[in-house]
């Protein structure tokens, strides 16, 4: 159940937020099917929160296990609880609604869920806050959904890629060049990433030449336009870094002639005036 997390939670969400806006607009008398409809939606809100309250426990225990993981992990899981408490009260209260649609006291009932209605909605909000929190500062949840390895790989190889980019723009170029260097010796079959150590060659080690020939040997896929764009373009830099405009023209016009495109071919005809 703890690889279902996400996709529970998120039918939780919208049956609360749509539930609450039928109740509401019940309030008014019309149209007659509103009231129905936020019953069956928000006592079903009641019950997804529970399976979504038990997704979500059994997906915490590896999440949490990540150093500094378990404060946000924490947190969440209580906020998780008290909306699940909050939405079995409001399933509770919509029942008893049911139970008294044919009594005077009726309206006092679904202004009652109303107003519980939008804690329950306050709720899901703090809950979804410190959950999407958990996900993006944390990664919480790398490799629950498949069980792939992969899943982590890549988890891996966007670490390294985001803290270069981020040593990079504070100039820390030997920083952000090692650790381009460390995932392409990591990933050596990933053109991609070898296509990334080549411009790190270039950008934060300075050395033209040495981007040049990681490029030159690198091998790309045949049909996969925007690698050929940008191999090009790498390679047209390397080259007027070097102060060789002709060799950067060739560069360009090869790839033009698999693959045209605009915008190289202004920075073509710029080269070749």
């Amino acid at each position: 159940m703890a690889a279902l997390h996400p996709q529970i939670v998120h039918f939780t969400i919208v049956l609360v937020i749509v539930g609450v806006i039928f109740r509401l607009v019940s309030l008014f008398g019309r149209p007659a099917f509103a009231s129905p409809a936020a019953s069956t939606l928000l006592i079903a809100a009641a019950l997804a929160a529970v399976v979504s309250v038990r997704s979500g426990t059994a997906a915490h225990g590896p999440v949490e296990r990540a150093p500094g993981a378990r404060p946000p992990v924490m947190e969440h899981e209580e906020w998780g609880e008290r909306t699940q408490i909050v939405l079995l009260v409001l399933g509770a209260i919509e029942l008893l609604g049911l139970a008294m649609r044919k009594s005077p006291k009726a309206k006092a009932v679904h202004v009652l869920a109303a107003v519980v209605g939008l804690a329950g909605i306050y709720a899901v909000y703090e809950t979804g806050e410190h959950g999407g929190e958990l996900v993006y500062a944390y990664a919480g949840g790398v490799g629950l959904r498949s069980g792939d390895p992969k899943d982590v790989e890549r988890l891996l190889l966007a670490g390294y890629y985001h803290q270069a980019m981020a040593d990079r723009a504070a100039g820390r170029h030997e920083q952000a060049a090692t650790l381009i260097a460390q995932a392409a010796e990591r990933y050596p079959g990933d053109p991609e990433v070898q296509m990334l150590a080549a411009e790190s060659k270039l950008v934060d080690r300075k050395d033209p030449q040495a981007a040049i020939d990681g490029l030159n040997a690198l091998q790309l896929p045949a049909d996969n336009r925007f690698m050929a764009f940008r191999k090009g373009g790498l390679l047209a830099d390397a080259y007027e870094a070097s102060g060789r405009k002709a060799d950067a023209a060739a560069a360009l016009d090869a790839v033009l002639k698999v693959f045209p495109n605009g915008r190289l071919q202004q920075r073509l005809d710029a080269l070749r005036k």
